[in-house]
């Protein structure tokens, strides 16, 4: 196994979605390789720790993982998450197939372990809090709020869960999460409660761009909302999981979005860029490389993107409410 020093660690189980056009019946999917997949690809030494059924570990798909350069260290599980996923106009219908079981925490390398920042992108709640106490102190963490908010029983309809306090949710520098996977009622007061002073909550609205909320001591503190970037949506899977991959890769190397300095630690127009490629095609192969996003960006530096947000604003602000403000 490879002992260089890895830039990002990631965490979590793949999942199969049935797909009826792919010869096996299921494509692969879940956060963890989405994610891994975008750091790697956009430059960064990207390690990620996978859980998988038997079915799943023949993937093809984890070659794209190998070729773009992520060290895996593969999980075996008993079982691991199985969906069937409706697209409708008034957004996806999941259904779960198969519920998985936890991912267990292991031994890492030492390499791994000296990881600049750790990403948790479960799809199916797999990771448990036992996780929080092994990370560094020092590491930046970042965390996939959606794969934790599902409630899920084999054979029935994916349903939302409240947000609750969570050890991962607590130590995380950059949180994300869909509106689709949050009550649309739920203030983003509520949610900054549940993450620490100083962490970042990503807040995703598809089509119709987001919110990007800095988190005080007293809840919201600042925030900017950003315009989607512009795309021809074939398959959404995998978009949230890229966006925010991409997000925390200019955190952690802020020279991959092709700047030096900025007053905004977190490059959103990049992270939308590469999110927005995501779903111009199936599964994991549409994850973009930097050079497709840097050309995607650059394609739209001509509409104000980003804008900064009256922290008034984002205390009455729910996750049904309009973004454009």
């Amino acid at each position: 196994m490879a002992t260089k020093r890895i830039e990002v660690l990631h965490m979590g189980s793949a999942c199969r979605d049935v797909d009826d056009a792919d010869p096996r019946g299921w494509r692969l999917g879940g956060g963890v390789t989405y994610a891994a997949l975008t750091t790697a690809r956009l430059g960064l030494r990207t390690a990620a720790v996978v859980g998988l059924d038997a079915e799943a570990a023949t993937a093809r798909e984890l070659d794209l993982l190998r070729t773009a350069g992520v060290d895996l260290l593969v999980v075996p599980l008993a079982e691991g998450p199985v969906f069937h996923n409706r697209e409708t106009p008034a957004g996806r219908l999941q259904t779960c197939i198969a519920t998985g079981v936890p991912l267990p925490v292991i031994d890492l390398p030492e390499a791994w372990r000296a990881a600049r920042a750790w990403s948790f992108t479960p799809v199916a709640g797999e990771i448990l809090d036992d996780w929080a106490a092994v990370i560094p102190d020092d590491a930046y963490v970042v965390v996939g709020w959606q794969g934790f908010l599902r409630e899920l029983v084999a054979g029935r309809r994916v349903l939302r869960l409240t947000p609750r306090p969570s050890a991962l949710v607590r130590r995380a520098d950059l949180v994300g999460v869909s509106h689709h996977d949050v009550d649309p009622e739920t203030g983003l007061d509520a949610l900054c409660a549940l993450l620490r002073p100083g962490a970042d909550l990503l807040v995703t609205r598809g089509a119709d761009g987001g919110l990007l909320i800095r988190v005080g001591a007293d809840g919201p503190e600042r925030a900017v909302r950003y315009r989607p970037t512009r795309a021809i949506e074939i398959d959404p899977t995998g978009a949230g999981d890229t966006f925010l991959a991409a997000l925390a890769a200019t955190a952690l190397r802020p020279a991959i979005a092709g700047r030096r300095r900025s007053r905004r630690p977190l490059d959103l127009r990049f992270a939308a860029a590469a999110g927005s490629l995501a779903v111009e095609s199936v599964g994991l192969a549409a994850v973009p490389d930097r050079a497709a996003v840097i050309v995607r960006r650059a394609r739209e530096t001509i509409r104000r993107a980003v804008t900064p947000t009256l922290e008034r604003q984002v205390r009455d602000h729910r996750l049904g409410g309009d973004t454009e403000g």
